[in-house]
């Protein structure tokens, strides 16, 4: 076998496996919200790498290397599910930064994390003066939360009394790519059949719609492959 060839077939190889533990592992070795997870997504991926190109190791090598790392992240993972305490030891815990609108130097320092990244991290919440903030927090992915004081919060529906509907609908694709979401009705107890009667009554066709769906306020909304645009706007 030939060494280009070797190294395609290591490469759909170590794509498939990569793929098939980040579906076991779950979301979160994607999101890197945790310690583990992070060293999870640099290891897999770097013995995932080598297993495709660097020929001169036995790709069994690198299958049983990311069998190993695999299981001790899923064992992680199932520890810091079931314990608390080990939860926090594994995944770590989020840091108070700023107290009673207070910055606590102490746990700066603990973080590593300077006075100009806070400020980043209060820029990106849109809060450019440091007196607006109660309480700030660095999250164990790195992100920063932020609890704005009384008077500095937006003003909600609750504020203005305001009544809105106790329950909101999630919103249900009903057809995607011009075919029916059979699995969607199933759930929500809607029949083909009443979604026939909708599209009839607009003269459509399935296959004249690229996007249906039943928004949170129970009104359809399509979207047709022909939008009738004479003269769309293309984004180069």
């Amino acid at each position: 076998m030939s060494d280009n060839i070797e190294v395609i077939i290591r490469t759909f190889v170590a794509f498939i496996l990569l793929w098939s533990f980040t579906c076991i592992l779950g979301k979160q070795t994607i999101a890197q919200k945790t310690y583990h997870g992070f060293i999870a997504s640099i290891t897999l991926g770097t013995i995932a790498g080598n297993m495709a190109f660097n020929i001169k190791i036995n790709s069994w090598h690198f299958v049983i290397s990311l069998l190993i790392m695999s299981s001790i992240i899923f064992l992680l993972a199932l520890i810091a599910l079931r314990n608390r305490k080990a939860r926090k030891w594994i995944s770590g815990e989020p840091t108070v930064v700023i107290e009673n609108g207070k910055i606590l130097e102490h746990n700066m320092k603990k973080l590593k994390y300077t006075l100009d990244s806070l400020n980043h991290g209060l820029r990106e919440k849109d809060i450019f003066n440091i007196e607006e903030v109660e309480v700030a927090m660095v999250e164990i992915d790195g992100s920063l939360s932020v609890l704005k004081k009384p008077h500095y919060r937006h003003i909600t529906k609750k504020d203005l009394s305001i009544v809105t509907p106790l329950v909101e609908k999630i919103p249900v694709e009903l057809i995607m790519d011009g075919e029916i979401v059979e699995k969607n009705l199933i759930q929500k107890q809607l029949s083909t059949d009443w979604l026939f009667q909708e599209l009839l009554k607009r003269g459509l066709n399935v296959k004249d719609v690229c996007y249906a769906v039943m928004g949170t306020n129970g009104q359809l909304y399509f979207d047709l492959y022909n939008d009738r645009i004479s003269k769309p706007i293309d984004q180069e």
